[in-house]
Formats: structure tokens, C-alpha cells, sequence
């Protein structure tokens, strides 16, 4: 099938080895030039996939005059070049892969149907945890560790490499997965069956957006609409608006990528992006390096767009230099770039792009800063953090409140360590780490950090023995140039040692904190603090023991390791006093931009990460060894507490059945705003009295041998009792934090997961009602797997988190909003009364349905289903039955 809208244009020199491409429209067509870059990445996407979803002449035509468009009422196809994975949504994946296999055979299909089309790449970055840390050997450690606990999952996912075409495998130990794809897997231009086209990329992670920085249109998915994509299915979206955010003037000299993109966060939250494009624009861009970019990008999910764009300009050509890509190919990208009017020069303002709506920052503008106690958006200057802190002491319990009684504001605990005496008091900071893509990426802020270090150790400076420091780059070529420019030593030295490469303490793997720590936060009721270079502090997220936790720069995390307190003004008061007596303050240490970027040019070289990445699939001995089943279908282990075939396909028919009206359902939960899908399904350690841990002790395993939620999602059982698991979980029908609800029927207070139980054998369905950004933080699917399985059939929140709505849909929970205006408050719900959701036999997308209370009370709510697709998988029960349908049909 032959797409009139879509030109094959002849290279603008026939010398050059450039290969056909496909464009929109006309070149000279002044209407698409001014398109924001990330709509025509958008829609080339769409536009290249022409033989199997057109895109209609009234919609092209609709977007060309974009100032009219309604975005409500275009539709456009998006079919990604690539998808990648992390093993924590990875190995869910290739679960339901491997039980989708066995479900098309049982309806008469071709289980090899079920194979990945488009490249995917697999990064085992989330396994690993910090167990050892402040010793030379600790990496080692916490690798073969690693491989211990999760032996069982690195062989299924060797199986899955290969069983499955078009699925590359990136071992433990090699980086984060966003790291990795920025230095190593992003093409930029991808060059396949003789043409060129933009890369594009969905990732099972929110933090996919990170490749945005390069240039290449990502975001993060769930790995159910994941999977859809990698078998053929190209995701159905409204066309969002695009938000051009303007960045002027230069950043002043103290201030990092951190700062700027912490300052964005909070800015962009104000504004409202939710399920919109954010796409930077304006002369600062040309100020920022590609590292600078992707750690704004790479944040996106925290300020709730769906991405966050920054078109190729010849920065990004350089860093593809730069990180050792071929020339010849780097070359070609641009020429393809430059033909297609996609190489932009941020300083010439006649190439800006028309915006639905257009922000401003002025880079000098930004102050140094972090984010905290409990959210990414909560940005506090460093200068405000000690007032702040001790405000946040005494404010009543939330985002920035932790309620103590003014008379213990100043309390102190004594303990011992390793045979000597220290005190910790509310503030005090027990995780120090150098942690997470959005900042190991950028060696500027490392290479920052670790001369900070070596002024630091030169100065006579130490961190107290009991903080638990720790450092886990992104990539190996970090430590290659930390190494190489003699600061490691002095990382080192104050206890920041490598630990492992990947998320680690980012995403919660922390490890535990050394037992007399824990005594003293405990016996003094403690808000003790973790500082880390990460992206995330949701409550709960980082470690149980540590209450407040902030999001800093890796040089402010050092600061604030050295100074042992968040409870410290950096301008007036010493981080520390060295054996001379000498008092040593934050200005005496902090480098200067000259020395980093001087750093920098010398030591991060091409060469590095050639080195690193040629050997990247073969260089862990451990996976190599491993031994995998070479068998198409998968066999199931009965005794397996990793791996397990989901019941998600159980009594799966190709006869679609039709959704029915929801009657007496019961309210599982009541929550308020922000609720997080850590608060959903937490990634974190598995705590002992939980029902989780009652099932792994009856199949029996030890408390040692539980290791984390992350990394069991390929068992339902774990999995569906963990849902709702998080310790600091605010349900309203509870009067403290904890993961249980009230079973109304009994009146009794149970576990979240025993209570779904009595309501299941009982014949009752659950809904769940919440506030405003349901679902936010990270994309992981088991947000809407769990609730899915414990009987929730619908949602009704204020608003959704973009990914999570998705998730929710691909499951077939239907995601309800309130009517604008409206809210649990307005109508009355106190959410014990019970709900029957009128479900028509005809729907349209978002359409408004009529919700009925067993009070007599009657309101209307609309449904989420935002597209006809969507619609679609809700006839089938979720995207993954749509799929088996059409692979066995």
C-alpha cells in the first residue's frame, strides 16, 4: 500500500553516501518547517509505517495549521524504531511473552507469532544492591551477590535472548540503561532497507526521556503497551501540545546541570505539562552540553510531560564524535539532518518553531539548590535548606512536614560505631551516594564532584565512618575517566568506592544501614536524611530508615557527607575543622567551571568509550557462564518463587466479551494526592510481617533470601501481594501511615492484600478513589498488574500520571476522572459507600458515564479511554489479550 503523503526525496548530492529518506511534505513547505521538531519526529514515525496505519490527509492538514488545530480530535499513530528495557520491567516482559506463546498455541496460533519486530534492547541495570560499601573490594561483592540472588532471572532472560529474535541482552554490571543508550545503543538517524529516518525510541522506564537530550523523541512506557509495540502495534496517541520552553543567558559559575534541571522541575510542575511535549528552544540551549540536556531530559517524568526535546544542533553531532560512533555514519547523519531543515541553530531565532505556549527560564537566574524532603518537584535553594529543614520539623505531616513536637526538635542520640561515640539528631545524614543516570552521566558534575573530593581529603577532610557512602556510575567509561584523571583516590578516600554499576540506591537498593544506625533513628524517632544524586525521594522509595531524603548535585552530596547534617548554612558555617584547627568552608573546596572543563576536554576522550563499549556483551564472566534452555516455549518451574506463568490468559477465548456495568463495588482504598506507583507497588526490600514475606517463608525461603519486590515481578504471586505494600502509605480509612485498609463487610483492619482476598471470595468487586496525579513517578506495569489482580475494576482520581493511565488501560482497569471541579470532597464520598458504575453498550472515547451510590446519590465521571484504540483493548480485556487474538487469528 502506497502512501500519498509520503515523498521519496533523492539526496541533495548524489556523491555523498546518503540513501533515500522519507519526508512529510515538500521541503520548501514553510507551514511544516515551523512545526515544533518534535511533532515532525512524531509524525515521520507515524508516516513511515504508512502500510499499516495511514494518517489521514485532514489530520496532516490539521497539524500544518498548527495554531487551529484541536489536539483533542487528531489522532496519530506512533510506531517507535527501537524499545528498550531494564530487567525490573524486563523480565515481566518476557514472562508475559513466554505465557502469551503458550496461550496463542492453545487457540490454534503460531506461538513463534509472539517474537519482538523492531530492536529491543535489554539493559540489567535494577538487580544490583549496595550491601558493601567503603571498601576496595566492594564492587566485586556486590556483583557476585548479585548473581546469587538472582541466578534464577538471569537465566530466563538468557533464554529470552534466545528464544526471541530482534532481543539483545546488555549483562549486569556493563550501566544504566539510559546511560548506556545515550553513550552507546542511540543511532539518532536510523539507516535501514535503504533509508534514512529519525531514530525514535519507547523505553519500560519513565526515564527513557533521558535520549531526548540527544535528539532522538523517547518516553517511557509501560511495559505492557511495550510489549504491543515490540510485537508490530504502534501506540495511538492524541497529538499532544507542545510547551516551548526558552532558555536564555549563561548559568553562573557555581551552578550545576543539577541546579538547572531541579529549577526546571519545580517550574514546569507551576506551569502544568502533564501529557504534554516540552520541547527547549532559544540561545541558552547552545550553553548546555549533551550531558547538561539529557539530565534536563531525563527528569521529565518528575515535571509529568510525556517528553522533553531538544532538537540535534551541531553539539549533538559533536558528542557523537565525541563517544566514538563511526565518522563516516555521524557524517551522513547530519547531511540526512540538514536536508530534512532537523539541524538546528538555537541562536538564530528565525528557525524557533510556533508553540501551543512558550516559557521562559534565564539561566543566570538559577541558584544552587537540591529537592526534598519527600518530592522531586519541592525544590529548596541551598542557601534556604537549613532554615527549610527545620521548618519542615514541626509542619504537619505531608509533603513538606514531618510533625514533631517542638520540644524534641534539638534531640540527640548517642551510639557507638565500630568502638567509637557519635550522636544523631533529626537531620543528620545517614546515605550519602553518587547514584542514578540523571547525574552519573554527566561527566562535568563527576568530574566536579571528584575534584571536590581531592580538595576535600587535601584540606584534611573526613565523613563520619557510619554514613553509608557510596558511588555507582552509569557507564564503565565514568570510572575510566575518574580513574584516568587521578581524582578517584580521593572519591575514594572519603568512602565514595565504586559499588556497582546501575540504579541502585536511586531506585532503592540501598542495602542496609549498619544496625546501630538503625537503633539510634529508632530509639530517638529520627528524621534522619538521605542525600543522593538521583531523581526520585519519594517517601519510602530510598530507605526505610531515612524520612527525608534530597536530591542533590554529586559535589552537594559530598558537602553534606563531609558536614554529617542537612542542618548547615554553607555560607556561614564550616563543613569541617581539620587537624590543624583550621575551619574549612563549602567556597574553599567548590572547583571552579575553568578547572572541570579543563578536566574534561584532557581526560573524556573517544578512545574511552570505544574501549568500553566494543566489550560490553561479553565482558561479564558470570552471565557468559550462565546456562539457558534453548527451547521456543518456556518451561515453568512449579517451585519457582522468580519466575511464574501469570493468570492474565486463563480462560482466554477468541470470542470478545462484553464489558458489563460494575455493581456494589466496594472502595479497596482512599487516597489524597500524589500517590506514586512506589506507593502502588514498591521496588524496595520486602518487610518481614508482610504478606509477601508470609508467602516466601511458607514456600521456604529465609528473611535473607527475599531479596526486593523489583526483582521478583516475573512471580504474580509475590507481585499481587505486594501491591499496596509501602510502608508509608496514607490511606484514609487508616489514621497512620502502613499498607492496610479496612474490609467494611467485617470492619476489621487487615493487609491491603488480605483484605482484597475476603472481598474476592466473596464476589465483590473494588474500585480505588485518589486525588490528583494518580500514578505518578515510575513506569513500572505491576502498578496496574496488581490492582488488576486484586480485584480493582476501576479507578476514579482527580488526574492521572500519563504512563500509569496507560498502564491501567493496557490491563482493561478502567481509569475514571471527576468531572472537572469536582472531587471526593465536593460530591461527599467518604468512599464507604458502595459504587455501580453504569458501563453503555456504546463508547466513545472519553466519554462521560454515570456512577451510581448505594446512598441514592447519582454523579457523572468521564472515562479515560482517550483514544479508539484504547477502546479496542478494553473490548479485549487489556492490550496483551488484544494481541494473542490478532497473533492467533
Amino acid at each position: 500500500m502506497s502512501n500519498p503523503f509520503v515523498q521519496i526525496v533523492e539526496p541533495l548530492d548524489p556523491k555523498e553516501p546518503l540513501k533515500k529518506f522519507f519526508n512529510l511534505t515538500k521541503l520548501e513547505d514553510a507551514r511544516y518547517a515551523h512545526l515544533p521538531f518534535s511533532i515532525r519526529v512524531l509524525l515521520e514515525a507515524a508516516i513511515r509505517n504508512c502500510d499499516e496505519f495511514l494518517v489521514k490527509k485532514a489530520d496532516v492538514e490539521n497539524i500544518l495549521n498548527w495554531k487551529v488545530v484541536q489536539h483533542k480530535n487528531v489522532e496519530v499513530p506512533f510506531k517507535p524504531a527501537r524499545v528498550i528495557l531494564q530487567d525490573f520491567t524486563g523480565v515481566p516482559a518476557v514472562v508475559d511473552f513466554a505465557a502469551m506463546r503458550d496461550a496463542v498455541k492453545k487457540l490454534g496460533g503460531d506461538p513463534e507469532k509472539i517474537n519482538p519486530i523492531c530492536p529491543a534492547d535489554l539493559v540489567i541495570d535494577h538487580s544490583i544492591q549496595v550491601d558493601f560499601n567503603r571498601r576496595s573490594d566492594s564492587l566485586q561483592k556486590n556483583q557476585d551477590l548479585e548473581f546469587e540472588r538472582n541466578k534464577e532471572r538471569f537465566e530466563f532472560l538468557k533464554w529470552g535472548s534466545q528464544a526471541f529474535k530482534n532481543m539483545r541482552i546488555i549483562p549486569p554490571g556493563s550501566g544504566i540503561i539510559h546511560q548506556v543508550n545515550l553513550e552507546y545503543l542511540a543511532r539518532v538517524v536510523m539507516d535501514q532497507d535503504g533509508y534514512y529516518y529519525p531514530d525514535s525510541v519507547v523505553g519500560t522506564d519513565s526515564h527513557t526521556t533521558m535520549i531526548d537530550g540527544l535528539g532522538v523523541l523517547g518516553w517511557g512506557v509501560g511495559g505492557i503497551e511495550a510489549e504491543a509495540v515490540m510485537l508490530g502495534q504502534p501506540i495511538s496517541m492524541v497529538l499532544p501540545e507542545v510547551v516551548g520552553y526558552k532558555l536564555l543567558g549563561n548559568p553562573q559559575p557555581l551552578v550545576t546541570s543539577t541546579d538547572i534541571v531541579l529549577t526546571i522541575t519545580k517550574h514546569l510542575r507551576q506551569v502544568g505539562v502533564v501529557g504534554k511535549f516540552v520541547e527547549f528552544f532559544g540561545p541558552g540551549v547552545a550553553q548546555l552540553s549533551i550531558a547538561d540536556r539529557a539530565t534536563i531530559a531525563n527528569m521529565c517524568p518528575e515535571y509529568g510531560a510525556t517528553a522533553a526535546y531538544f532538537p540535534v544542533d551541531d553539539i549533538s553531532i559533536g558528542y557523537l564524535i565525541q563517544t566514538g560512533r563511526d565518522k563516516e555514519k555521524v557524517m551522513c547523519t547530519k547531511k540526512y539532518l540538514e536536508a530534512v531543515g532537523m539541524l538546528r541553530d538555537f541562536k538564530n531565532s528565525s528557525q524557533d518553531p510556533d508553540f501551543t505556549q512558550v516559557v521562559e527560564l534565564d539561566l543566570h537566574t538559577v541558584v544552587p539548590c537540591c529537592s526534598g524532603p519527600k518530592r522531586p518537584q519541592d525544590k529548596v535553594a541551598v542557601s534556604d535548606m537549613k532554615k527549610d529543614f527545620e521548618t519542615c520539623l514541626g509542619a504537619k505531616q505531608g509533603f513538606k512536614g514531618f510533625q514533631i513536637a517542638p520540644d524534641r526538635h534539638n534531640s540527640i542520640t548517642k551510639f557507638n560505631f565500630e568502638g567509637s561515640d557519635f550522636e544523631l539528631a533529626h537531620g543528620s545524614v545517614v546515605i550519602a551516594a553518587i547514584t542514578s543516570c540523571t547525574n552519573t552521566s554527566n561527566p562535568s558534575v563527576m568530574l566536579g564532584a571528584g575534584l571536590l573530593a581531592k580538595k576535600a581529603v587535601e584540606a584534611g577532610l573526613t565523613v563520619k565512618p557510619y554514613i553509608k557512602t557510596s558511588l555507582s556510575p552509569g557507564s564503565g567509561v565514568v570510572t575510566y575517566y575518574l580513574r584516568e584523571s587521578g581524582v578517584m583516590s580521593y572519591l575514594s578516600q572519603l568512602g565514595f568506592d565504586v559499588v556497582g554499576y546501575g540504579c541502585m540506591k536511586c531506585i532503592g537498593n540501598s542495602g542496609p544501614l549498619p544496625e546501630p544506625v538503625v537503633e539510634a533513628i529508632t530509639q530517638g524517632d529520627l528524621v534522619a536524611v538521605g542525600v543522593l544524586s538521583g531523581n526520585r525521594n519519594f517517601e519510602g522509595r530510598v530507605h526505610p530508615n531515612t524520612r527525608a531524603n534530597y536530591l542533590a548535585s554529586p559535589p552537594l552530596v559530598i558537602a553534606y557527607a563531609i558536614a554529617g547534617t542537612i542542618r548547615i548554612d554553607f555560607e556561614k558555617e564550616p563543613l569541617g575543622i581539620n587537624a590543624s584547627g583550621k575551619k574549612i568552608f563549602l567556597k574553599d573546596i567548590w572547583p571552579t567551571r575553568n578547572e572541570i572543563q579543563a578536566v574534561e576536554r584532557q581526560f573524556v576522550i573517544p578512545g574511552m568509550f570505544k574501549e568500553v563499549y566494543q566489550k560490553i556483551e561479553t565482558v561479564n564472566k558470570s552471565w557468559n557462564a550462565l546456562n539457558a534452555p534453548s527451547d521456543k516455549l518456556y518451561t515453568w518451574d512449579p517451585k519457582s518463587t522468580y519466575i511464574k506463568s501469570p493468570p492474565f490468559f486463563d480462560g482466554l477465548t477468541l470470542a470478545l466479551q462484553t464489558p458489563k456495568t460494575i455493581e456494589d463495588a466496594y472502595v479497596l482504598l482512599s487516597f489524597g494526592d500524589s500517590v506514586t506507583t512506589d506507593h502502588i507497588s514498591p521496588a524496595g526490600n520486602i518487610a518481614r510481617n508482610s504478606p509477601a514475606a508470609r508467602y516466601l517463608a511458607s514456600r521456604g525461603l529465609t528473611p535473607r533470601e527475599f531479596n526486593s519486590y523489583g526483582s521478583r515481578r516475573g512471580n504474580d504471586a509475590v507481585m499481587a501481594r505486594g501491591t499496596f505494600a509501602n510502608i508509608r502509605l496514607v490511606n484514609k480509612f487508616i489514621d497512620k501511615q502502613g499498607p492496610q485498609t479496612v474490609h467494611f463487610p467485617s470492619g476489621e483492619t487487615l493487609d491491603v492484600f488480605d483484605a482484597a482476598e475476603r472481598y474476592k471470595q466473596a464476589g465483590h468487586p473494588l474500585i480505588v478513589l485518589a486525588g490528583k496525579e494518580y500514578g505518578a513517578g515510575s513506569s513500572r506495569d505491576w502498578a496496574a498488574k496488581g490492582p488488576f489482580l486484586l480485584g480493582v475494576k476501576a479507578v476514579l482520581a482527580e488526574s492521572y500520571e500519563r504512563i500509569h493511565r496507560s498502564n491501567l488501560v493496557g490491563m482493561g482497569v478502567i481509569p475514571l476522572q471527576y468531572l472537572p471541579g469536582e472531587d471526593a470532597g465536593t460530591l461527599g464520598l467518604t468512599g464507604r459507600e458502595r459504587y455501580t458504575i453504569i458501563i453503555p453498550e456504546k463508547l466513545k472515547p472519553q466519554m462521560k458515564i454515570q456512577i451510581k451510590l448505594d446512598t441514592g446519590k447519582t454523579f457523572h465521571a468521564i472515562m479515560r479511554f482517550d483514544t479508539d484504540v484504547e477502546l479496542t483493548y478494553f473490548h479485549n480485556g487489556g492490550i496483551l489479550n488484544y494481541m494473542i487474538r490478532k497473533m492467533a487469528s
